[in-house]
């Protein structure tokens, strides 16, 4: 469980930066796919998670190299 909480920390953190340092690109992340949990139990899977953070962090990177100013 304690990987869950890190990989949330994570993602919590990260959106945060985006939010205060790239509010143009804050206002897509509602428009991020994100599938909580693909197993019948519906419970929240770390691998979607870690996924979810990765897309989060390549979204950055990305508009980093395309916005330099």
């Amino acid at each position: 469980m304690k990987r869950l909480n890190e990989v949330m920390k994570e993602i919590i953190e990260l959106t945060t930066e985006i939010e205060v340092k790239y509010p143009e690109l804050y206002q897509y992340l509602d428009e991020t796919p994100i599938a909580i949990c693909r197993t019948p139990e519906k419970e929240i899977c770390l691998t979607d998670l870690e996924g979810y953070l990765n897309t989060l962090k390549n979204q950055l990177n990305n508009h980093i190299a395309t916005h330099k100013k």
